[in-house]
Order: structure tokens, then C-alpha cells, then sequence
């Protein structure tokens, strides 16, 4: 099997989704208290398009690929941290199994924008961070461009996706999700396009923009149930 056909291979899909959805999503689901908000902002959508979310917990992945509705998650390609994700053999098969893992330099898509273009073009769907690491304070950092630039370059749509708590739940520093069932919030938004004409960091800023704006809708609906999520301290 050539290492492109991986990401589209249904009988490999089959395999993923029963580690996913039969263990990594009970696991998640049961340390945390998962609300997801926005799923039918999702309604319509099919064919490749690239996921992007604020980033700061190692809950992030998971947490969406759970979310995602079957036929929108069943193949997508998460992006990984290349010098971490794929350094060592056990953790290159883990992130293949249970999120289709493609390597990523933290910088942006520098040296891999070929693959990701390529899964695009293979009807992969992406999920990419465009903060390139974790936010070791919760605090969403700067959008890279590669996303958007993907979004433009092969004209697929962009998925705004916005958590809220992951980082309270597992913060930077921890390796393992707290005690007590933490809150945490998936918000999908609207899929965006670029305008016409519109620049490659214009869209990135504008996609920037979306993920906050869901970041405080969740921020707000959370306040409004009483459900704030506290910080766990760090190891």
C-alpha cells in the first residue's frame, strides 16, 4: 500500500473508526463533559474542506474528531507536529490509527504542503491547528496562512471550529485529562470561503476572526448554563 492510499483506504477507515469511536471518543467522553454546539452549521457539507481550531490542549484532536458528524470525520487527515507525532515509531502508529495523522512543521505547512494538497485532491478532508503549537496559557496566538492558503489553492471550504475548556481540562504541561468531568465545548461554525479576490493573509485573519467569535459564543452559552470551566494546575 503506498503511503498516500493510507488516508483513503476504506477497509484502514473501517479500523479507524472503531478505535476512534470505540475507544478514544468513550474515553474522552467520559473524563469530560462534552457539549457540542453548532452541529447543524454542518448541515449540507460534503467533499473535502479544511477543519482549523484554536490549540491548546492535547485533547484538541480528539475532541473534534469525535464531534464531527460520521460522514464528515470518517476520513480525515490530522495534522501532527512532525518533530513530536512522528519522532518515534509507537507514536507515528498511534496518531496514524486514531487520526489519520499527516506530519506537519510547526512553522506552518513548510516542506508538506505537497502531501496536503494532494489529500485534498484525494477528496481527504484536513484538520489543521493554525497556531502551529499549543498555547501554554489558553490564549488563542496568530493564525499561520497555511490553511487558508490550502483553502484557496484547491477551493475547498474552510470549517471554523472553536473549543472551549480543553485547555482547563488538560492544560499545557499535563498528560492526562483532570478529575471531575470537566466542561468542554466543540462549537462548529458556518463553512467560510474566500472572497473573490481576496488575499491569502486576508482569509487566514478573517478565519482568525470566526474561530474567536465561536470561542466566545461558546464562552458565553457555558456562563449561561453555569458551566465555567477552572483551570487545573499543572504537573
Amino acid at each position: 500500500m503506498s503511503s498516500r492510499s493510507r488516508y483513503t483506504s476504506p477497509v484502514i477507515a473501517g479500523a479507524r473508526f472503531v478505535a476512534q469511536h470505540g475507544l478514544l471518543k468513550p474515553f474522552i467522553w467520559h473524563k469530560a463533559d462534552v457539549t457540542v454546539l453548532g452541529a447543524e452549521r454542518l448541515d449540507g457539507m460534503h467533499g473535502p474542506y479544511v477543519a482549523v481550531s484554536n490549540h491548546s490542549s492535547h485533547l484538541d484532536a480528539p475532541l473534534i474528531i469525535g464531534a464531527l458528524p460520521g460522514k464528515l470525520g470518517r476520513y480525515v487527515a490530522a495534522g501532527a507536529a512532525a518533530d513530536y507525532f512522528f519522532d518515534v515509531w509507537w507514536r507515528k502508529g498511534l496518531t496514524a490509527l486514531f487520526f489519520n495523522a499527516f506530519p506537519v512543521d510547526r512553522s506552518g505547512l513548510r516542506g508538506r504542503r505537497g502531501l496536503a494538497t494532494s489529500l485534498l485532491d484525494d477528496g481527504v478532508p484536513l484538520l489543521l491547528f493554525p497556531e502551529g503549537t499549543r498555547s501554554r496559557t489558553g490564549e488563542m496566538g496568530n493564525f499561520k496562512p497555511g490553511a487558508a492558503a490550502l483553502c484557496i489553492s484547491r477551493d475547498v471550504p474552510c470549517l471554523p471550529i472553536a473549543l472551549y475548556g480543553a485547555s482547563e481540562a488538560m492544560p499545557y504541561g499535563k498528560t492526562w485529562p483532570g478529575k471531575g468531568k470537566p466542561p468542554v465545548y466543540v462549537n462548529f461554525g458556518e463553512p467560510m470561503r474566500p472572497d473573490d479576490g481576496e488575499s491569502v493573509m486576508g482569509f487566514s485573519e478573517r478565519i482568525a476572526k470566526e474561530v474567536r467569535g465561536l470561542y466566545d459564543e461558546a464562552m458565553d452559552h457555558a456562563e449561561r448554563v453555569g458551566d465555567v470551566p477552572r483551570r487545573l494546575p499543572r504537573d
